[in-house]
């Protein structure tokens, strides 16, 4: 199943964790999520809504965020159809 994924690094200020996103030209949403899980990350929704939390769990269908950004006492469990980009804290200044 092939996708076209838009990635977006986001460049941010504070200390929080770093990671990166290492594009594979076999990777697909999946893959990349999985290198993402136990990270902060903000998922862009095709609908054009921003959901950002801990990535605790993924698979083919769902992606389980926990800790959300504003809300950290809920979870949730996003549609990985609905998934237009994936945001990652790439670096500090």
């Amino acid at each position: 199943m092939k996708r076209t994924l838009l990635l977006f690094v986001l460049l941010a200020s504070t200390a929080l964790a770093q990671t990166r996103i290492d594009l594979q030209s076999n990777d697909n949403l999946q893959v990349i999520l999985e290198r993402q899980i136990g990270q902060p990350v903000e998922l862009r929704l095709k609908s054009g809504e921003k959901i950002a939390g801990k990535l605790e769990k993924q698979n083919e269908k769902f992606v389980h965020l926990t800790s959300l950004t504003g809300a950290e006492f809920f979870d949730a469990l996003v549609s990985a159809d609905e998934i237009a980009a994936i945001v990652v804290r790439a670096r500090t200044k």
